[in-house]
């Protein structure tokens, strides 16, 4: 399996930090991919990659809740990085209107220069949306020129939605929010294109059930990949299978 999305240098881990990579590894994890968010977590998030070179894959973008009135000096900085350091990935990046709306133009300009960063740079884009999926698709189908592709991470959308998002050539993202009762997610994932999808965690956050409401881990992927199998009626193996080289192809890995 592939965690395609996990923030293990975030201080949440600093206490146990080789015990979780650990227990990653004993889970069947092969990598693990970090994505940036602002510029305080590209020291730690490049220190966690150097400390875990066979596992740890990282990526460089600016987050969308990082956003503010300052947002072209910070792109400006976050850019400088790809000159530094082979990044898989443009990410994490995105609209979310869950929060604060405040920067909401700053936000859809930060999401468009990075989009563009991707076309030039010929990499993926790792997409977070919250209370902006069609605002997000919005943006895409008018920057797809058919050299972007990437992830919506932490997919919990409808199944129109999932299939206007594999339109545009993107995968679906698939963490602990799979695994919530109430997520709706039981009627959604059975019906989804599995070549188009990949596990992630999103930890420390979205623990999956049972640890739901603890921190997350790498180690958890294998109780999401459980839940996909459940609900597809194929086996674990299968799933791994199919969403592990989705993930190596998808990121070059």
């Amino acid at each position: 399996m592939i965690d395609t999305h996990a923030h293990i240098y975030a201080s949440e881990f600093d206490q146990d930090r080789d015990e979780v990579v650990q227990r990653a590894l004993d889970a069947g994890i092969e990598h693990i991919l970090l994505p940036n968010i602002d510029l305080d977590s590209i020291e730690p998030m490049l220190a966690t990659e150097a400390a875990y070179p066979q596992v740890c894959r990282s990526m460089m973008g600016l987050h969308p809740c990082y956003v503010d009135a300052n947002v072209d000096q910070t792109l400006d900085t976050i850019h400088s990085w790809f000159d530094k350091h082979n990044f898989i990935a443009v990410g994490e990046i995105g609209i979310d209107l869950y929060w604060d709306k405040t920067y909401r133009k700053e936000q859809e300009h930060a999401f468009i220069t990075q989009l563009n960063w991707a076309k030039e740079m010929d990499l993926p884009v790792v997409i977070h949306t919250r209370d902006s999926i069609e605002e997000t698709l919005a943006l895409l189908r008018s920057e797809q020129n058919g050299d972007l592709c990437g992830v919506f991470h932490c997919f919990g959308g409808t199944i129109e939605e999932a299939k206007a998002i594999n339109d545009l050539g993107f995968h679906l993202g698939l963490g602990g929010v799979s695994t919530f009762k109430n997520s709706g997610m039981d009627k959604v994932i059975p019906e989804l294109d599995l070549s188009k999808v990949i596990l992630e965690t999103d930890c420390p956050y979205l623990a999956p059930v049972p640890h739901r409401g603890k921190r997350n881990e790498p180690a958890y992927t294998e109780l999401v990949l459980k839940r996909i199998a459940d609900l597809t009626e194929l086996s674990s193996k299968k799933v791994a299978q199919i969403t592990t080289n989705n993930a190596k192809s998808l990121f070059s890995l």
